[in-house]
């Protein structure tokens, strides 16, 4: 066991440099940049956010900067924008955001900070990639812990139900609405809340901003937590309206695997009930698969999230931290959650992994290959 962690864990090196290498380089060619963007504040030209993505800026204002691989060994007429101001002001601003040096330095200097769990600061917002990943991590963990926990608390027991009354009008209605469910968008069914709960078209019940009140500090403890769950109450119902549908059938047909098992039909013949064979026999062997594989839905949910659901009900989040990072060109904070995303996500890999072994002990991880 020492010996597969120890392998798993070495292999996380080469892993993390690949991906971080990978995105740098695709970065350097991405349209515009800092530079570029800070240039065409200071000229005037600075266009928004989405025009940049429809390609329009670059019909509509002519100075706006062309993609670049940002490096600081550029002449100064690399950038389009700067027309008209001085090379010394252009060379401050790479000097600033640390264009002024070498593409290689940058990534070798990114990393080894990376290391050290030092991720600068971001370009914009004036506050270190910490403090914001921090600040926007509530609204992360509300909706990807509360999604996992009610999506597993939904799925399991209809899955087993479903095994048990296999092939019955229960499990055909639910078979039904689960595909029914899995098949509408989640911001298709969130705006279909607002409309109808959320002081849309019919009734205001539901609050739509935020994920507390403006007085939650001054409630008292039982409304405080009202007042958080009566906030979470849609945007968690639109996220997990089709997220059990997968769990769900996964727990139905593991179940109907073991129920289908000789060592079933052994218990039976020695007369032992329904009840004792589903739930101190199957339940241990079935459940293999959905116990490991819950902390990466967890993980899966608490950084995936949904930006649709995040923007619908202005919950600003990791999911549209990133985004929003992503179009102003803010590299502290993209690459900073790529590396931190993409570190807990080999982690959780090997923990569930490991949860096999926890929950079976006759896995045997000493002779398995990497």
């Amino acid at each position: 066991m020492g010996s597969y962690i120890l392998r798993r864990l070495l292999l996380m090196i080469p892993t993390l440099f690949g991906i971080m290498a990978i995105s740098f380089v695709v970065v350097q060619f991405a349209p515009g940049g800092p530079v570029e963007r800070m240039i065409a504040q200071i000229s005037g030209t600075e266009v928004s956010s989405m025009a940049r993505i429809t390609g329009s800026a670059e019909g509509d204002f002519a100075g706006q900067a062309q993609p670049s691989a940002a490096s600081g060994d550029q002449p100064q007429n690399a950038y389009r924008g700067a027309r008209g101001l001085s090379p010394h002001l252009v060379a401050q601003i790479e000097r600033q955001f640390g264009f002024d040096r070498p593409p290689l330095e940058r990534f070798f200097t990114m990393l080894w900070n990376y290391i050290r769990f030092d991720f600068g600061r971001s370009y914009y917002r004036d506050i270190s990639v910490v403090d914001l990943i921090v600040e926007k991590m509530p609204v992360s963990i509300s909706l990807g812990l509360w999604m996992t926990l009610i999506s597993y608390g939904i799925s399991i027991p209809l899955g087993i139900a479903k095994a048990v009354r296999d092939g019955s009008r229960f499990d055909v209605w639910t078979s039904g609405v689960i595909i029914i469910g899995y098949a509408i968008p989640g911001f298709l069914f969130a705006i279909l809340l607002i409309v109808l709960f959320a002081g849309g078209s019919f009734w205001s019940i539901f609050p739509l901003r935020g994920l507390t009140s403006d007085n939650f500090a001054s409630l008292p403890l039982h409304m405080q937590i009202v007042d958080y769950f009566w906030h979470l109450a849609l945007p968690i119902t639109a996220m997990a309206i089709g997220a059990f549908a997968t769990t769900t059938l996964l727990t139905k047909n593991s179940f109907l695997d073991e129920i289908r098992k000789q060592y079933v039909t052994t218990a039976r013949a020695k007369g032992l009930t329904e009840n004792r064979i589903l739930y101190r026999h199957v339940f241990r062997n079935a459940m293999l698969i959905i116990v490991a594989g819950f902390p990466g839905a967890f993980i899966g949910a608490f950084f995936g999230g949904s930006l649709l659901i995040e923007t619908i009900f202005s919950l600003d989040g990791l999911g549209l931290l990133g985004f929003e990072s992503v179009l102003n060109r803010d590299y502290p904070v993209v690459f900073a959650t790529l590396y931190v995303f993409s570190l807990l996500g080999l982690v959780i890999s090997l923990i569930s992994d490991l949860t096999y072994m926890w929950i079976d002990p006759r896995i045997d991880f000493e002779n398995r290959e990497v």
